[in-house]
């Protein structure tokens, strides 16, 4: 039986000032601990933003390991038990795991596409990701367009989760969010509004070195955010 690749995104919320100091460190440290994690391909440490994350501020609370995996099995087997990923749950107050399948991918993420795409049709609720690369020329520009996109999708009820995070502030932007269906999706993104607008200022004025988009089908969680599962309105088929 052919194995399909899976992509885990964990987060991980740090309430005590200690621990969050912890979290912080180990963006250094636990580059040597994930490389020997068995069965890790692709991987990343990312913080967040303030609010839902779409803000040049820091949240020091909230931090993401994004991995890539042969299998959901190993994917499965190794976040919930591989030392480096037990070392970050013990300190945190709470963590939340998601498991996804790459159905689409397009564009370079540290010079490579890390995602193996199965071009798999989706019918229900789906995740999107983008990453991007800001010129610091432009990244003032940039960040003033942000928080009136993040007030945009904070009131779009379509929206399951939504987050931004990135591995290095200001200049690497990733936004994740989790929607009932891509035509929610679509529409949100063809509304006249900051979002269109601020995709036109990127096109037009070529402020990004660096971009990737993917979509996923949702596989499964594991652990809470804010107290209960951010896929409990959608009905999963996968």
């Amino acid at each position: 039986m052919t194995k399909t690749p899976v992509v885990s995104l964990s987060f991980f919320r740090f309430a005590r000032p200690a621990a969050r100091m912890w979290a912080l460190a180990m963006m250094g440290a636990a580059r040597i601990a994930l490389p020997k994690v068995p069965g890790i391909g692709f991987w990343k440490l990312c913080g967040s933003g303030t609010g839902e994350g779409f803000t040049p501020l820091p949240n020091t609370a909230v931090y993401a390991i994004l991995a890539s995996w042969p299998d959901e099995e190993t994917a499965r087997a190794q976040t919930s038990d591989a030392g480096i990923f037990n070392r970050y749950r013990a300190r945190a107050t709470e963590d939340w795991t998601i498991f996804l399948e790459t159905a689409s991918a397009r564009g370079n993420w540290s010079g490579r596409m890390p995602f193996d795409a199965t071009e798999r049709s989706i019918t229900g609720p789906l995740a999107a990701l983008t990453r991007a690369t800001v010129k610091p020329s432009v990244a003032l520009k940039f960040w003033q367009k942000v928080p009136d996109i993040s007030r945009m999708i904070g009131s779009d009820r379509n929206v399951a989760f939504k987050i931004g995070i990135g591995e290095v502030p200001l200049l690497h932007q990733i936004t994740f969010s989790i929607w009932p269906d891509t035509a929610s999706m679509a529409k949100f993104a063809r509304i006249n509004g900051p979002h269109a607008e601020a995709i036109a200022a990127v096109r037009d004025g070529n402020w990004f070195s660096e971009e990737l988009y993917a979509r996923f089908a949702i596989l499964g969680e594991t652990g809470s955010w804010g107290g209960k599962s951010p896929l409990e309105t959608l009905e999963l088929t996968a």
